[in-house]
Formats: C-alpha cells, sequence, structure tokens
C-alpha cells in the first residue's frame, strides 16, 4: 500500500453545494437518480465512467451470483451478533463483512491478481498463455499457496455459476481474454497438483470482470457488496424467525473439551 504526502483532502468521486450535488461530474438528482440501476452506478463511483452495455451486464450478473450462499460462516456471524444486539443491525452486518479474506470473499480478487500475473508472463514471453499458467501455478505450488478460485466442496464437476458468467460474458460481448487464462489455469491444475480442481465462482467472477475494464484493486469489493445485500435479507429475517441462539446451540452440542482439568498431573 502506498503511503501518500498529500497536505490538503482531495477526491474526484463528489461534492455538492446549496442546490447541486455532483458526482463523478453527473448531477445526481437530475441525471443520476432514476436514470441508472444501482450496479452501473456503482461502476461510475469506482471508475468515474458509466459501463457500456457489455460491462453492465456483467457486472449486474456477477453480483446476482455471488450475493446468495446459504448459511455461510459470515451469514451465521450475522445472524449470532444481531441475535446478541437486535438493535444493532449495522453491527451485524459488519461482522458479516470483517471475514472478507482469503477464503470467505476474497478469493475473487485473489484469483483476479493471479490472471493478471499469467498475463504479464505470458506477455513477457512471447504471448504462450499455457506455458505462462503452467509456470504460475506450479510456482505457488512450490511455495504451498493454494490456487484460489480451484475446486469446491460440493460442485465437483464445476460451479454451475461459472459457465453461466462465462455465458453472460459471451453474449454482452466483454472481453474473453482472462476467461480464456481462467479456462488454461483448470487445464493445467491436474499435472501440477495431481487434482482435477475446477473452475468456481470465485474465478469466474474477475475473469469476466477484468475483461470488461473492472479495476483489479477493488475486485474484493464485488462479492462484499453483494453479500451485503444478502446479510440484510438474512437480518431481516432473523428479526422475524430467529435462529441465531438456535446456530450456537449447534457448536456447544458437539463441543468437546481438549485442554487439562484441575489436580490431573498430581
Amino acid at each position: 500500500m502506498k503511503i501518500g504526502k498529500a497536505t490538503v483532502p482531495r477526491s474526484a468521486i463528489c461534492t455538492s453545494n446549496e442546490d447541486t450535488i455532483v458526482v463523478r461530474g453527473h448531477d445526481l438528482a437530475r441525471e443520476l437518480i432514476g436514470k441508472v440501476n444501482f450496479g452501473d452506478y456503482f461502476f461510475l463511483l469506482l471508475t468515474g465512467r458509466k459501463p457500456d452495455a457489455a460491462a453492465s451486464t456483467v457486472l449486474n450478473a456477477t453480483l446476482v451470483a455471488i450475493a446468495e450462499h446459504g448459511l455461510v460462516p459470515s451469514v451465521q456471524a450475522a445472524r449470532m451478533t444481531l441475535a446478541a444486539a437486535p438493535d444493532a443491525m449495522q453491527g451485524a452486518v459488519a461482522a458479516g463483512l470483517l471475514g472478507s479474506g482469503s477464503v470467505i470473499l476474497g478469493a475473487s480478487e485473489t484469483a483476479g491478481r493471479l490472471f493478471v500475473e499469467i498475463d504479464e508472463r505470458a506477455q513477457a514471453s512471447g504471448g504462450d498463455l499455457r506455458a505462462a499458467a503452467h509456470a504460475v501455478v506450479a510456482e505457488k505450488r512450490e511455495k504451498r499457496i493454494p490456487i484460489a478460485g480451484y475446486g469446491h466442496p460440493e460442485h465437483k464437476r464445476r460451479d454451475p455459476r461459472v459457465d453461466a458468467l462465462f455465458e453472460v460474458s459471451a453474449r454482452a460481448g466483454g472481453g474473453q481474454h482472462f476467461v480464456e487464462i481462467a479456462k488454461v489455469v483448470e487445464d493445467v491444475i491436474p499435472a501440477i497438483l495431481g487434482r482435477d480442481l475446477k473452475l468456481n465462482v470465485s474465478a469466474a467472477i474477475p475473469a469476466v470482470l477484468l475483461g470488461v475494464g473492472f479495476p483489479v484493486n477493488a475486485l474484493r469489493g464485488v462479492p462484499m457488496l453483494a453479500r451485503t445485500a444478502s446479510l440484510i435479507a438474512h437480518l431481516n429475517e432473523e428479526l422475524a424467525d430467529p435462529i441465531g441462539f438456535a446456530l450456537s446451540y449447534q457448536a456447544t452440542r458437539e463441543f468437546q473439551y481438549t485442554g487439562e482439568m484441575p489436580g490431573a498431573a498430581e
């Protein structure tokens, strides 16, 4: 992370005066409200430009693909937090997002950086994507670094969301270069890892988003934004039909104490 030396606060995202609110150079009230959907507005906020048709379609599709995934740890954390503090939905949403790391929600960013690394390696060595993918994956194997976005505990033949997103991207006219890289990685994994790990949604998301000019540094924000919508839905259900404490009971029911007892060593 680069540490800036600015002495004056500045931003190109938003300003306002008594009569107008300006967002990325557009009059919010006159040009944006009711005229752009939220996915497109997110793209505008992030990049400073309105998405073209392909970027709009692909971004909205990825948000739909990753928003909901059942009682995953982030949802359980949010529900149990709300059970303990039902007046603090904001805290419960935050609890659900705090685990956005390399395993949950952050894998899309990691996979995207993998694809960019392979692309740069290929460009520097004659354009052979397969050779570049093989080299990069082998290096990560050597360092015992997991290949994010490949393998799924349930979807062994390939996460069904992958082909759905790839089809959306192709139909919308999104760039297919990073989709190709994602598929090449899938092809080289068995020979290197000794396991046939298929693409999952965390690799499909950056593959299609990078193809429409989405910034790699913001890739983690897509599953975070999408999951926020799902968390709010779960928390609304929690208020009406609470299971937060039931989730904690599941842990205590199977609990095994593995420490020492007083006097055991005497």
